[in-house]
Order: C-alpha cells, then structure tokens, then sequence
C-alpha cells in the first residue's frame, strides 16, 4: 500500500500587511505590488515541478465597485480592466487578456492603479465587482503552468476617494477575515 501525498497550498498575497494573519502552517509567497510583480513571482515558484504547489489560492484586499458590497469573496471571474485587449485585437487579430472563468462568484477587475476616484469607480463597475492590482497576474500564471488557483478577496475600501485612508484602516482586520475563511474552507 503507498501512502497518500498530503495536498499542498500555496498562499499568495501582494504585500506583508496582507498576509499577517493567515494560517501559519501553510507557505505564504508575497509577491509585491502590481501585475508584473505578481505573475513573476507565481511563475517563479510554480517553475520547479518537484516543488509545485497542487492549489495556489491567492488572498488579499480589493476595493468594492457597488454600494453595500462587503466582506470575504471567492471569485468566480477575474479580468484586466487596464489592458485595451478590443486595440489590440484590431492591431494583430489576436485577442489578448481574456477574462479568466474560475467558477461562481463576483468579477475581479485587476489592474496596475490603485483606484481611488469615483469616475473610474463607476467605469470598473460595469463590468466588475471588485478591483485589485494582482488577481489576474496569479490566475494567468497558475493557469500557464497548469495548477489550480482560487481568488479569495476581502473588501478593504470602496475603490474611491477614501480608500488610501480606507486600505491603511482595515488591512489588518481583513488579513483576520482572510485567514478565518482559509481556516473554514481549506
């Protein structure tokens, strides 16, 4: 009789704040702010297949793009909101970026801005739910190299004029959020 691998977690989240409360037995890879960032590190560390994770699960904060959106989600859809992929399809005829299905849920828009104004707030929200700046680098990455991810994003703001103050006021308690649902549902 073998015995049985024990599943392996990878936790990945953007920056130190973020991941200050999450399940110490499991590895945390922090990657740094933004989508280059994200998607070098995650590459990086799926690389070495005798070390490669069997799920990537990708915590952190995200800004609300609807009134009264609160709380922990798991994202069902995640796409780039600052990558003009219709241009870009016209200029090669090759569609680039495509929003990445990763089951039910709210839709990430990720994006290299920290949106903090009302206008690119109401923009984002017609097509999007939430908005951060690595989401889709780690989809995109784990995706690449054929490992299963999940996005799990707790409301720290609302994507507007308050959410520098908003972010700095609430990273830590939803990093206590983030690592209660990793403790729930892994």
């Amino acid at each position: 009789m073998t015995a049985s691998r024990r599943r392996t977690v990878l936790l990945v989240a953007a920056v130190e704040h973020e991941a200050v409360a999450l399940p110490a037995d499991l590895p945390v890879l922090l990657t740094g702010v933004g989508k280059v960032n994200a998607a070098l590190q995650v590459s990086r560390a799926l690389a070495n297949p005798a070390e490669r994770p069997d799920l990537v699960v990708n915590v952190g904060t995200a800004g609300a793009l609807h009134d009264g959106m609160g709380g922990t989600h798991l994202i069902g859809r995640v796409q780039q909101h600052d990558l003009d992929s219709v241009v870009l399809e016209q200029l090669t005829g090759h569609r680039y970026g495509r929003a990445i299905l990763l089951g039910d849920g709210p839709t990430l828009a990720t994006g290299d801005v920290f949106v903090s104004d009302a206008q690119t707030r109401a923009r984002l929200a017609e097509h999007a739910d939430l908005v951060d700046m690595e989401g889709y680098a780690v989809a995109a990455a784990c995706r690449m190299a054929g490992v299963p991810v999940r996005l799990v994003k707790h409301v720290s703001d609302r994507a507007d004029e308050g959410a520098r103050t908003s972010w700095l006021d609430s990273v830590h308690q939803a990093s206590a959020a983030l690592g209660d649902w990793l403790r729930t549902y892994l």
